[in-house]
């Protein structure tokens, strides 16, 4: 038996408990590697750097895993543990806390809203701010976006300034792509996606990006974030001014049909079949 799996200790973090289930259920069920591999798709390798806790799961496999030994589940509830702790440290309890979340308010300046990106979006910038395991990252980041499909999802409210329809992270086919699944929350009834235009000029969120979370029966919070740091209050005074804040973005911003015709024109303008080939600078 392999040193790295006698010495894996289940209690060191999610994705050991995780390893260390996958492999005791499936010797209990009596099959090696190879050949729960073979059941769901994949191969041994894989199975074993995840026993191993030397590869994160991703929710597919996990499906996949507890349909081949008959788990009920087990595995599809563990791997949402598991990629919430691939979040970083000082980000994962504003993710406890946003899950948790009837209302989201937020203002974003420089990008999409993590809950309403596209994984390839998702994967240029986190590649682009130098994410030590982007892979882990990106699925980490999805897995936050299952609120938006729960039985209840929260009520999300998005203002982008526009410049965010204009950086074009990862290439003009991500950005369409991108746009496109914005364009797409017309019919989410519980998504409301407003852009700031450059012609406001000056409004009252000029320090930049801010979120307010809406918790039943919990105070409001607010939250901003720096370079490796977040800040989560939840000070009655900060957090009343930070929705004033945002009820004067809401006003300022155009109407949700009016930023989905922006959306539209830029897409089609920037990032449609007539724009500059990949690779050109876009103005």
């Amino acid at each position: 038996m392999p040193n790295n799996i006698r010495d894996l200790d289940p209690s060191a973090s999610p994705l050991d408990y995780y390893g260390s289930e996958l492999r005791r259920l499936r010797e209990s069920a009596g099959l090696k590697q190879a050949q729960l591999g073979s059941c769901i798709f994949c191969t041994a390798s894989l199975i074993g750097q995840i026993e191993t806790a030397k590869k994160v799961p991703t929710r597919d496999f996990s499906e996949r895993v507890d349909a081949a030994l008959g788990t009920d589940g087990v595995f599809s509830r563990l791997v949402g543990l598991v990629l919430r702790s691939q979040l970083p440290t000082w980000f994962q309890q504003y993710a406890e806390l946003e899950a948790r979340a009837t209302c989201i308010s937020t203002y974003q300046t420089q990008l999409v809203y993590g809950l309403l990106q596209t994984q390839e979006y998702a994967r240029a910038v986190l590649h682009a701010g130098w994410a030590d395991k982007v892979d882990e990252a990106v699925a980490a980041r999805l897995e936050r976006q299952r609120i938006l499909s729960r039985e209840r999802p929260p009520l999300v409210w998005v203002v982008l300034d526009e410049a965010v329809l204009y950086r074009p992270f990862g290439g003009r086919e991500v950005m369409r792509s991108q746009l496109q699944h914005l364009l797409g929350y017309q019919e989410h009834r519980e998504v409301r996606i407003q852009v700031l235009p450059f012609d406001v000029g000056q409004h009252p969120a000029t320090v930049g990006s801010f979120t307010v979370l809406r918790i039943d029966r919990e105070p409001d919070i607010t939250y901003a974030e720096s370079y490796g740091s977040a800040h989560v209050l939840a000070n009655p005074e900060t957090t009343r001014d930070c929705a004033h804040r945002y009820d004067h973005l809401q006003a300022a911003a155009l109407s949700v049909e009016a930023s989905a015709a922006l959306i539209a024109r830029v897409l089609e303008e920037r990032y449609g079949d007539q724009s500059e080939p990949e690779g050109h600078t876009v103005a």
